[in-house]
């Protein structure tokens, strides 16, 4: 259930940041948020991450669609299992819907935020998705070291009570 929540709410709250951001800016308006470096700019991308591939936003919202298509597939086959991992595949799942849903409504993403670092414009879809990376980092090393510790309480016990 936690998976389908976040997806969900992924989904929900970035297409109504994009929807907002195309109802209240022109594309290539800057917005400056307080003194955080962070600003607001209006982007429309066809293409993928740093703008390359222009045009081909529908190709990459099928790349999307097949992306979904897997994490259910191993969801279902009980691959994906625990907080971390069901959370991280939400927000993954989540993030590729709500660019698959631009591409193949718009034929290309709208992109509005800015970090101080000044790498590239996302959307929440893309914060989401790298969200959901690092929390199925996390819990794969947490079922790692679940593992390791396992079998070093089984290589403890005496040889007869290990079966």
């Amino acid at each position: 259930m936690l998976f389908y929540f976040v997806a969900l709410l992924v989904t929900l709250v970035d297409q109504g940041t994009k929807i907002a951001v195309r109802m209240y800016m022109e594309v290539g308006d800057v917005m400056r948020l307080g003194n955080s470096g962070m600003q607001l700019q209006h982007y429309e991308n066809s293409g993928m991450a740093g703008s390359m591939f222009q045009g081909n936003a529908r190709l990459f919202g099928v790349i999307a669609v097949l992306f979904i298509a897997g994490m259910l597939y191993y969801r279902s086959k009980g691959e994906i299992r625990g907080f971390w991992m069901q959370a991280g595949a939400g927000f993954m799942v989540g993030g590729a819907l709500g660019n698959a849903i631009d591409r193949f409504i718009y034929a290309r993403v709208t992109d509005f935020l800015v970090f101080p670092s000044g790498r590239g414009i996302l959307n929440l879809a893309d914060v989401a998705i790298n969200i959901g990376v690092v929390m199925i980092i996390i819990g794969m090393l947490i079922r790692a070291f679940q593992s390791y510790r396992a079998k070093r309480l089984r290589n403890a016990l005496p040889k007869a009570e290990r079966s």
